[in-house]
């Protein structure tokens, strides 16, 4: 009987389990299915095998085992991306990270905190609370999303119009590049000499590598916070008061704006106690106690200019909490009125938000997809919920369509295809709509620099095969030929 050969995957898989032990390792079908998909549940696939190391050191060594049989990788957090970026590869390893959960260093002195990348996003700020500290970005699903998952997205949140994003709270980062080759890039200091490294690897969506340890920035509590609420009969009227409150001179820590649709889905789900409304926004102030009280004045005068038809504060930390607990439920809260629904992602500019809903609410005519506006409003990031029935037939195609004309829009208006949840797989057809083959040709030769066998997370982010061994058609600039900016890069 002639025995068929190992497949590299297999040959892959024997030796991990070998090193790592068969409870490491999992070939088991069923548990494999845990790991199909991410937050953006429409993308499946079974992964060839699941590896979940325990130390950095194990995560080096699967990348080695894996760049040494040519088999490819993708590494896995939480699961809660909305861009099928942890979608694994069926003939490939899937390497889940959130065994990795120490805090390895807490700096104070220095302000910073260093961790492994499965440590979840609001336990960083659970750990320095009692010191006078928080770690500033916060995703609406920072009690579940992993550091390494904000990483690799540049995750933002509600409070990213003051604070920025995971990009500007990273101070160093250390990891193994996608050809197995260990790295460290920054540290503790604030701006390191040289190339931008840090700013190329987060948010790269794990096609440069994984990040097995990183070093995060913490920002002292504010002195005084105030959450208001402001209900108004439209979202136009809406977005023209968050535009007069940025034109009035003062930064919000947050604004969040949700239409009638999305606040009736939070009301039924976590009876957060909004009013009936057109659209409400939740705009919160912080600083010191002074400051905040001229803002506070100038930001509610704003909103009476805009004819607000109910504004209030939270009077107690019970009732902030249930305000933001609201706005940061309101994706799942939308299930109760919806069998099924796509999360967009887009960014336009804030003096654009009127006219861009007005679109958005024209593009579902009669087709019966209705759409549910959730998003933060004070950096123009939207997150339109695309509601559908996928028992109904033709809804899910026309619920498609509508998700994507969305993102054309946004781009029409000058902004991006994404704000905070990246490429992934859900925006490969809609990359090229910003960026010309140059541009992407130059952030491909970026990669191969990390990752020459385009093994880790392969098919993500570019909408079309560039291996590292394709020639670029166009190129700009004069000289620039393709052996002297191989040589830049």
């Amino acid at each position: 009987m002639t025995i068929a050969p190992a497949s590299a995957l297999d040959l892959v898989t024997t030796r991990l389990t070998a090193r790592l032990g068969e409870e490491a390792v999992i070939t088991d079908e069923l548990r494999r299915r845990t790991y199909e998909c991410d937050g953006l549940t429409q993308y499946r696939s079974l992964p060839g095998v699941v590896v979940l190391p325990r130390t950095a050191a194990e995560v080096a060594e699967v990348v080695a085992t894996c760049v040494a049989h040519h088999v490819p990788f993708v590494a896995r957090g939480a699961g809660t991306g909305l861009s099928a970026g942890a979608l694994p590869n069926a003939d490939g390893v899937l390497i889940v990270l959130t065994k990795l959960r120490s805090i390895l260093e807490v700096d104070l002195e220095s302000r910073r905190v260093v961790l492994e990348p499965g440590v979840t996003n609001l336990d960083i700020s659970k750990a320095v609370a009692a010191e006078g500290f928080f770690y500033a970005p916060d995703p609406s699903s920072q009690q579940v999303c992993t550091i390494g998952g904000n990483v690799a997205e540049n995750s933002g949140g509600a409070h990213c119009l003051k604070y920025g994003f995971t990009t500007n709270h990273v101070t160093g980062l250390k990891g193994v590049a996608g050809d197995g080759t260990p790295f460290e890039i920054g540290g503790k200091a604030p701006d390191p000499p040289g190339y931008d490294l840090l700013g190329a690897f987060i948010g790269s969506e794990g096609t440069l590598g994984i990040a097995t340890e990183v070093t995060v920035r913490l920002v002292r509590l504010p002195e005084t916070v105030v959450t208001l609420l402001a209900a108004f009969d439209s979202t136009d009227i809406a977005g023209a008061a968050v535009s007069a409150v940025i034109a009035s001179g003062v930064l919000p820590a947050a604004v969040e704006m949700m239409d009638r649709l999305a606040i009736e889905a939070v009301e039924v789900a976590v009876h957060a106690n909004y009013p009936a409304a057109g659209a409400v926004l939740l705009i919160e102030l912080d600083g010191p106690a002074d400051e905040v009280a001229i803002d506070r004045r100038s930001v509610e005068a704003c909103l009476r200019e805009h004819r607000a038809s109910e504004i209030r504060s939270a009077e107690s930390p019970a009732e902030r909490a249930l305000l933001w607990k609201g706005r940061k439920s309101a994706f799942a809260a939308v299930g109760r009125i919806s069998p099924n629904f796509i999360v967009q992602d887009g960014v336009v500019p804030r003096t654009a938000l009127g006219e861009v809903l007005a679109s958005i609410a024209r593009l579902t005519g009669d087709t019966g997809i209705r759409v549910a506006n959730v998003f933060h409003a004070g950096d123009g990031n939207l997150h339109p919920l695309v509601l559908f029935d996928a028992g109904i037939e033709g809804q899910r195609e026309a619920a498609e369509t509508i998700s994507s004309a969305i993102i054309d829009i946004c781009v029409a208006h000058g902004g991006s295809i994404t704000g905070e949840h990246g490429v992934g797989v859900d925006k490969l057809g809609s990359i090229a709509k910003m960026f010309d083959a140059a541009d992407l040709d130059t952030m491909q030769m970026i990669r191969c620099a990390f990752d020459p066998e385009s093994l880790s997370n392969p098919g993500k982010v570019f909408p079309t095969p560039r291996l590292c061994g394709e020639q670029p058609r166009v190129r700009r600039g004069g000289d620039r030929t393709e052996e002297n900016l191989k040589e830049l890069f």
